[in-house]
């Protein structure tokens, strides 16, 4: 009788052991911005390029459209390509704010319209609570690594080409703005 209850117990055990490992296996595979790990998401195919006066600039980007992606953004990323960012992809223009808690590099935001154009370029410090904010609505945000904006020209007004950057406006969208908004490219 003891024979089957330690036999009972040991199939007990290994269902459980099966169960816990499947679920750790299917319910794991992209890390959240609690995991303690960077996220990676597979490069876009199209590249985001800037339009700037001194002629265009492109960008292998990550593109976060969903409110997990956004969270994790590039939290616990220790490195990235020059040429490299991440394009953040909200539903509808709106304000929006990020702080650099749990991001080791210096970043560059780039607070971008519905219309593809930069609002506000700011200056993420690593490790920061701080909010940060381009203090007018906005449909995207671009990161890249800091001083990137300025050594490749990208100002205030310039316009982000990419399928995931729309360029038309629509209802509840304002007017482009005569270099007037809020913040417009200080950082």
């Amino acid at each position: 009788m003891a024979h089957r209850n330690w036999l009972t117990a040991g199939v007990v055990c290994a269902i459980v052991a099966v169960v816990v490992a499947a679920g750790a296996y299917f319910y794991s595979d992209r890390p959240t911005a609690a995991d303690s790990r960077a996220m990676i998401l597979p490069v876009d195919p199209a590249p985001l390029v800037v339009v700037t006066k001194g002629g265009d600039r492109s960008f292998s980007i990550e593109v976060a459209n969903t409110a997990a992606e956004r969270e994790a953004g590039l939290m616990y990323r220790q490195d990235m390509a020059d040429d490299h960012g991440m394009l953040f992809v909200f539903e509808i223009q709106q304000q929006v704010s990020f702080w650099m808690q749990n991001t080791p590099m210096p970043l560059d935001l780039i607070f971008v319209g519905q219309d593809g154009k930069i609002r506000a370029i700011k200056h993420g410090e690593p490790q920061s609570e701080a909010i940060i904010s381009p203090g007018v609505p906005v449909r995207f945000v671009l990161e890249l690594k800091a001083g990137t904006a300025a050594r490749n020209g990208i100002e205030y007004g310039d316009l982000l080409r990419h399928p995931a950057v729309g360029t038309v406006s629509g209802p509840g969208v304002p007017p482009s703005d005569n270099g007037d908004a809020p913040n417009g490219g200080a950082g």
